[in-house]
């Protein structure tokens, strides 16, 4: 007979074998020899899978554990949306949201210290040859049928491998254990995976992509349909895309008179376009090395651990780890991303931020992202979530509106925990805000609305002050991964209408570290599921 906890169980593995890299960031045991498995076929058996199990799922008893029941619904069409994107054949980059990026990617942060784990590794290693294949033979059958890579992502993956390629020291060696697994993990790079990388590579020289100024999802087959579908996994929500496109519209409006106020504080003006202008080209504004940088974020972290216990009931058991992003990865990478701790303690929490470029970026905006990627967004969430005496779905559920939605409302909290240094720094916050407006209305743009790359660099360039090299980093992002930038903004504003009518129906009787401890509390929820949390709690405590 089917239970809550058996179903959940059935969904978590069914989502690590989709995802086994996943699965080892997790630090999620038994999926740590495997890659995903891209032919058709298994496609195919996980989609029937999933549907299976949220059929299932939604005939269980109503009192069975109700907040579980509902993620493994969310979670389940999820992966049916996603399988329906066909996005493994035309999701080609440089970055972590392709394949073979995700594998340069992640396999350096593999912990090998045990021999299961060394023995693992070398598996892995030996599957990346086929692995590759069964990425490009899907690459091939994508252009088949019209779903074409955008082109100038495709030219810089191959940029990408050929700095791989090139590199004196691979950082798939990184990992390392005893001399007899250090030997045939060297010797199966140079034999079998860097091989397969060149023929990789070779494959990708063979396609064709569709033009910056085609490069939205809307110009594949289906493609408006793929976009609601991706749409709804990433915030968790049944918005629909053009809706989404107004409130970015909205909410970038409503920032004008914040950029006033501050720049009049800070610039002596109150023209959003000369703050914009002052902030993109004010030398002082700008990194001077990537030390100064790595240095800025780690005292942010720090500031923003003292202060913590004022705002949370609950603590992470491990502080955050701050490093610089391999400098292979670096030009395709993010401004910065974190990377969660391994279950077992073998590999901490880190936040990267990237220093590729660094006199081109901002430092204004490094308290902001580091609040947000680690202390107290993700690194808060994503701990205490694993940390948490829940199903192990629960802690670990990719509900992308929820996790970017905690991130975007820390920026803002900050600013009430006092941790900015100064009104420069709060540009920085209004700066980030501005970006994940952006985002609304730029990925809508793209993909429902056939906006060109140059059209999106334009709006963003009109309505932001970051630097350009960021802005076309984020745009290429929006294409490379459809619908996941959406996720920021709409969760944000999500978790403040909640906290908001919490405070207006308890009044003195509401705890800003029990609310926040509601939140994190329950793991990774979709966005409907926190708010009937968030109510059933504020009914308990009038």
């Amino acid at each position: 007979m089917d239970t809550t906890a058996a179903i959940a169980e059935e969904l978590l593995d069914l989502m690590s074998r989709l995802s086994p890299l996943g699965a080892t960031v997790f630090g999620l045991p038994g999926y740590d020899h495997l890659l995903t498995d891209h032919s058709p076929e298994a496609e195919e058996s996980a989609r029937a899978a999933a549907v299976s199990i949220a059929e299932r799922a939604r005939a269980l008893p109503a009192d069975d554990d109700p907040v579980t029941r509902a993620v493994i619904v969310q979670q389940a069409e999820s992966v049916i949306d996603q399988i329906d994107s066909h996005a493994v054949e035309y999701t080609i980059t440089d970055s972590f949201f392709a394949p073979a990026g995700e594998l340069l990617n992640v396999l350096p942060m593999t912990v090998t210290a045990t021999e299961r784990q060394q023995q693992d590794y070398l598996a892995r290693l030996r599957a990346v040859p086929a692995f590759l294949d069964a990425v490009a033979a899907r690459h091939v059958a994508g252009s088949a049928a019209g779903r074409t890579p955008v082109q100038h992502l495709l030219d810089a993956a191959i940029a990408h491998l050929d700095r791989y390629l090139a590199a004196t020291e691979d950082p798939l060696a990184r990992p390392s254990g005893d001399d007899a697994f250090n030997a045939e993990r060297d010797r199966l790079i140079a034999t079998e995976v860097r091989p397969a990388f060149a023929a990789y590579r070779e494959a990708l020289t063979g396609l064709t992509g569709r033009p910056a100024d085609q490069a939205g999802l809307c110009r594949l087959p289906d493609g408006d349909r793929v976009y609601a579908g991706l749409a709804r996994v990433h915030t968790s929500t049944d918005r629909t895309p053009e809706e989404l496109h107004r409130t970015g519209l909205e909410v970038m409006a409503a920032l004008a008179e914040e950029y006033a106020v501050i720049g009049e504080r800070v610039f002596g003006t109150r023209d959003t376009a000369e703050v914009f202008e002052r902030m993109r080209n004010d030398p002082a504004l700008r990194w001077k090395s990537e030390d100064e940088l790595i240095t800025a974020a780690r005292e942010a972290v720090v500031r923003a651990e003292e202060v913590a216990p004022r705002w949370f009931g609950r603590l992470p058991a491990k502080r955050c780890e701050v490093e610089p992003v391999p400098a292979v990865d670096a030009p395709g990478a993010p401004t910065a991303f974190y990377a969660p701790p391994a279950m077992d303690g073998s590999r901490p929490g880190t936040y990267y931020a990237n220093t590729h470029r660094v006199e081109e970026r901002f430092r204004y905006q490094a308290e902001a992202i580091a609040f947000h990627e680690a202390v107290p967004g993700h690194h808060f969430q994503i701990t205490l979530a694993q940390e948490a005496d829940l199903p192990m779905l629960r802690r670990v559920a990719s509900v992308t509106g929820y996790l970017e939605g905690w991130g975007l409302y820390c920026e803002r909290l900050a600013d009430e925990m006092g941790l900015y240094s100064d009104d420069v720094a709060r540009l920085g916050m209004l700066a980030l805000d501005s970006m994940r407006a952006g985002r609304l209305v730029v990925d809508t743009g793209l993909h429902l609305h056939g906006w060109s790359r140059e059209q999106a660099v334009a709006y963003l360039v009109e309505h932001t002050p970051l630097a350009l090299v960021e802005i076309e980093s984020e745009v290429d992002r929006y294409l490379a991964a459809p619908g996941q930038a959406l996720a920021y903004m709409v969760g944000r504003l999500e978790i403040q209408r909640v906290r908001a009518e919490a405070e207006a129906a308890l009044g003195d009787r509401f705890d800003i570290r029990e609310f926040h401890d509601l939140v994190l509390g329950g793991g990774p929820l979709p966005l409907a599921v926190l708010a009937e949390v968030v109510r059933d709690w504020v009914t308990s405590h009038a």
